[in-house]
């Protein structure tokens, strides 16, 4: 089995790193830190840190169906599955035996003229468009060809299910299973008060334009890539035809990360 590892700010002498090294070669793998691309015959992507670890990890693996696992390192490590930790750290060992399930989680393939040379035009947490200075925006959006009311906001949030629990739902937006193929749209901070988010079919295309009256530009964002389009742009949204394939250990569940990460349902009278 061949590993590869994944990290930015990684100590490679750090006393956890060098420990997860170990206990992984004396399983039999094989491991190499990468930084941009993975080597044929690689098996499994860890990726050491926190969320935006974990975001430019998926972005690295350009497609392939190669499982990652995220390893926390960092804060609150939301999409990461495990932890170097005092103790047996028995998810090594499941690793290393393929005692883990692999999660399909759907990532937004985005289409534009304006979207800058380079730029990986897929994002496994949100899209968005925001304003770039304090004039609101004006965002139209079309699902399926059906063209939802006018969105005024410092802009508007497409999530998918496992961005739900993140920009999404910071906004308002609901928070969904991973397990579901849906998009999420939420308006950031609307002008209007009957405006709500709405959540549709991954199979339905979005089509989204905005206008502003004071600027030029808008700012994009592709989970933790942001850069500036000019207003007008036109940027069509829908699933994209692979999958993120995710590692999750059997005492790693979605509604224990919601408890446990983000204080799901923390009610002192539960004690009783």
């Amino acid at each position: 089995m061949t590993i590869a590892i994944y990290g930015r700010n990684i100590d490679k002498d750090d006393e956890k790193v060098w420990f997860l090294l170990r206990r992984l070669a004396l399983g039999g793998a094989q491991t190499y830190f990468c930084t941009k691309e993975l080597q044929p015959g690689t098996d499994i992507l860890l990726a050491l840190g926190g969320d935006g670890t974990f975001l430019r990890a998926i972005k690295m693996l350009g497609g392939k169906q190669i499982p990652i696992a995220g390893i926390n390192f960092g804060r609150l490590g939301f999409l990461t599955s495990a932890k170097v930790e005092e103790g047996e750290n028995a998810w090594i060992d499941d690793l290393l035996g393929g005692n883990y399930s692999i999660q399909k989680r759907i990532l937004i393939q985005v289409e534009s003229a304006a979207i800058p040379h380079g730029i990986y035009p897929y994002a496994l947490n949100e899209f968005s468009i925001q304003r770039h200075n304090p004039s609101m925006l004006r965002i139209d959006v079309a699902m399926g060809g059906e063209h939802l009311p006018a969105y005024w906001a410092d802009g508007v949030v497409v999530s998918t299910p496992t961005g739900s629990t993140a920009y999404s739902l910071s906004v308002g937006g609901p928070i969904v299973t991973p397990d579901s193929d849906v998009f999420i749209t939420a308006p950031i901070a609307p002008h209007n008060l009957n405006i709500r988010p709405i959540v549709a079919p991954a199979e339905s295309r979005l089509e989204i334009t905005f206008t502003s009256k004071s600027s030029q530009t808008g700012v994009v964002t592709l989970d933790n890539t942001a850069f500036e389009v000019p207003v007008g742009s036109k940027f069509t949204l829908r699933k994209a035809p692979h999958c993120a394939e995710c590692i999750t250990f059997h005492n790693a569940g979605f509604i224990d990360a919601l408890k446990d990460k983000l204080l799901w349902g923390e009610d002192k009278r539960n004690a009783f």
